[in-house]
């Protein structure tokens, strides 16, 4: 019997509050585990408040109130209840939850501001390998500042609160906003409520691109779906779909679907799957009756094409109005802290830009950096970013010797391709490199985090293979003054549901003295470059400084405020949604 209990040596003074909260996670791990023995994926919907729990602190210490207390039994089939009086001085000791994922969520210290992983119940990125020249530096704390970075334990906003009740309440939703309006933010919390509502291995993860699909840990749009690159008529697709036991398997096991980055997703694809949703799990309903959680930013890159195709936006899609019980739009920005910036910024997203503006951003012309760290140019092409990096490179001492780090990769490695995690790196003392993964917020090794490499460790033993004589990069961070890091290999897996159905072994670092702007699509960066003259696509000026966290740290080489191109059907999908 699933239920939650104290040991007897651990009894605990509650409030009737804390009691009758405690009393609800009982009832959902029972109904939990009946679910389970009838193979059902779902569960009681949680209330609001429990929906606040389960992405919060836990509970609080108990008030000097005469609560009840639950005490454990030796057994799992009782719970037995005894009243005591309240010991307010004797501090209260955690609560034992065995094999419910929601009661084992309530136990967490709060989200804080790392980047996505895959699953809160799986290790599949193992523990923190960042080492501070000979001193072990494990896990991550909330509350500190260091350098440019800063950590904080996160709390939602009232509309961040409203998404989170819709997910609970089992309805569809679609969230959109600005750069750093805490999108990725309410994704991770949306999962993990997901996670509590229906069975894990009920909920699959994807996104528009590969790179969006590996940082949270889950597969592309097009993989979950089945129906590859989805150029065939929706008949077809079906057809496809239905004679693979596996992908008609995985429609049907799905209670929950998210989507994130959808603005890259066009409306003939997002029809086409939607149709063979309702085919494959003979549902009337919008994706045959799944749950939709769907975030992006229109004002952002829009659908991949290729010369002479047209393709339009998703919200244009038959099936986007009736998908969705509740369309968000965020307002609160939370990355930026220059409010002046902000407001530049959201003129841009809108294709504004008002002679204040333009003004300020012409002045973008000087920063101040670390010593040997440039400003990270940005390129609309990944071939031109390819170049500068390989130059850059070939520049450094020639008498340093690289050192070359191929991926170790495993399952279906095919899935891998879009990983921000590179197949094969190179790298050589003076190199530049950026952090592609939260290792430790406290010390600044956040995702984005740029630096140095300053040498190499003897050649030790290690899972990727790495050229003759060469040993693992040793790092100087720009935050980090003169200290210095040993970067060890990290894994990046590809879920579906909860099953990891492919993974990476690389180190966490890309070069980076030049980015593109499809790649560095939802990362931070301390100090940018880039030609905003040149040519540009819908929306990518926006997403290039919406990249950078201040003023402070943008050199503009050039700016044409007639290359800020928003799409008219942009505007009028968004003043419509203001509208609602």
């Amino acid at each position: 019997m699933d239920v939650i209990m104290l040991k007897d040596d651990q009894s605990r003074v509650l409030t009737e509050q804390q009691r009758n909260r405690a009393l609800r996670q009982r009832d959902l791990a029972l109904a939990r585990r009946q679910a389970r023995m009838s193979g059902s994926t779902l569960v009681p919907t949680p209330s609001q408040q429990e929906v606040i729990d389960i992405t919060s602190s836990p509970i609080r210490e108990s008030s000097k109130s005469k609560p009840e207390v639950i005490v454990l039994g030796e057994s799992d089939d009782e719970v037995i209840h005894s009243t005591v009086r309240a010991q307010p001085s004797i501090p209260a000791p955690p609560l034992v939850r065995k094999e419910d994922t929601l009661v084992r969520n309530l136990e967490s210290e709060g989200w804080r501001e790392t980047r996505k992983r895959p699953s809160p119940e799986k290790e599949s990125f193992g523990p923190c390998k960042a080492v501070k020249m000979g001193t072990a530096d494990e896990g991550t704390s909330s509350g500190n500042k260091n350098g440019n970075f800063e950590t904080k334990e996160a709390t939602p906003s009232p509309e961040q609160l409203r998404v989170l009740e819709a997910v609970c309440n089992r309805q569809s939703v679609f969230v959109t906003g600005s750069a750093g309006t805490g999108k990725s933010y309410i994704l991770e919390r949306a999962i993990q409520v997901l996670r509590t509502v229906y069975h894990p291995s009920a909920v699959y993860v994807t996104a528009s691109t590969g790179i969006a699909a590996c940082a949270i840990g889950g597969t592309t749009f097009h993989a979950f779906a089945g129906v590859g690159i989805g150029l065939s008529k929706k008949e077809q697709l079906v057809d496809m779909v239905m004679r693979s036991k596996e992908k008609k398997q995985r429609w049907l096991n799905a209670a929950a679907l998210v989507i994130d980055e959808i603005s890259m997703i066009d409306a003939e694809l997002f029809d086409k799957v939607d149709f063979v949703g309702r085919a494959v799990r003979r549902s009337k309903e919008r994706f045959g009756g799944l749950q939709l959680i769907v975030t992006g930013d229109f004002f952002q890159l829009p659908p991949v094409q290729k010369p002479g195709e047209t393709k339009s936006f998703v919200f244009n899609a038959k099936c986007w109005k009736e998908c969705f019980d509740l369309q968000m739009e965020l307002t609160q920005v939370f990355r930026q802290s220059d409010r002046e910036f902000v407001g530049m910024l959201n003129e841009i997203r809108r294709g504004e830009c008002s002679f204040a503006t333009e003004t300020r951003l012409k002045s973008c012309t000087s920063i101040s950096t670390a010593p040997g760290i440039e400003p990270t140019r940005l390129y609309p092409r990944r071939a031109d970013v390819d170049r500068e990096n390989e130059q850059k490179l070939r520049s450094l001492n020639p008498s340093s010797k690289s050192v070359t780090f191929s991926a170790k990769d495993s399952g279906r490695t095919q899935m891998l391709n879009g990983s921000r995690a590179e197949a094969e790196i190179t790298l050589a003392i003076g190199a530049q490199v950026m952090l592609i993964k939260n290792l430790g917020t406290e010390q600044g090794l956040v995702n984005g985090a740029r630096g140095i490499v300053v040498g190499f460790t003897a050649p030790e033993k290690s899972e990727l293979r790495i050229s003759p004589g060469g040993g693992l990069p040793v790092v100087r961070f720009n935050h980090s003054g003169s200290s210095e890091w040993i970067i060890r290999p990290e894994a990046w897996s590809v879920m579906e549901g909860e099953v990891e159905v492919a993974k990476r072994l690389q180190l966490p670092l890309i070069l980076a003295w030049a980015l593109s702007v499809h790649k560095c699509q939802g990362m931070t960066l301390d100090c940018v470059e880039t030609d905003l003259s040149r040519t540009f696509e819908y929306g990518m000026v926006y997403v290039a400084l919406s990249r950078v966290r201040s003023l402070h740290g943008l050199r503009l080489l050039g700016f044409d405020p007639l290359k800020i191109r928003v799409h008219p059907e942009v505007v009028t999908f968004y003043d419509q949604l203001k509208g609602r």
